[in-house]
């Protein structure tokens, strides 16, 4: 039995230590808004924060995680400045096309957002930067960017 702390809620899973966190949230939690994209820690579509920190739940085993605090797609929410600013300029800038990448795109942008200094407006290579591994295979490389910018001007 591992004890996970997911979405501010404490969560037991009876299933074996190196499974990934991605499958535990999926197919024991019923969370599926982390998306499956390679396995291999390369695209980005299962992006989840532990402690803060953006990690590709693909390839992270649930033990190296008990007890820490992960927080999925589903908590990023309207009540969290940074959430509401991400949402906010995804629409703006129309960001979503298929849709697939969408969630570890906003994961890993919200965790970039949140590790700025107050006040502090990101360049667009500091933002390309924070986005690298975030494969969107529609393109929309260039909307990302300006929603990222956006939203971090949004809050300074």
């Amino acid at each position: 039995m591992t004890t996970l702390q997911v979405n501010g809620r404490t969560q037991q899973v009876d299933i074996d230590p190196s499974t990934p966190v991605l499958w535990a949230l999926r197919d024991t939690l019923g969370l599926t808004g982390t998306k499956f994209g390679c396995g291999a820690a390369l695209c980005g579509a299962c992006t989840v924060h532990v402690d803060g920190q953006a990690i590709r739940s693909c390839v992270t085993p649930i033990s190296s995680v008990a007890g820490r605090n992960i927080t999925t797609i589903e908590a990023v929410t309207s009540d969290d400045p940074v959430g509401r600013a991400v949402r906010d300029a995804w629409i703006k800038h129309d960001v979503a096309q298929c849709g697939y990448c969408q969630s570890g795109q906003i994961m890993s942008a919200t965790a970039f957002l949140k590790s700025l200094p107050k006040g502090q407006k990101p360049s667009a290579a500091d933002i390309d930067a924070a986005m690298a591994g975030n494969v969107c295979r529609c393109g929309t490389y260039a909307r990302i960017r300006a929603a990222v910018a956006d939203a971090a001007g949004s809050l300074a």
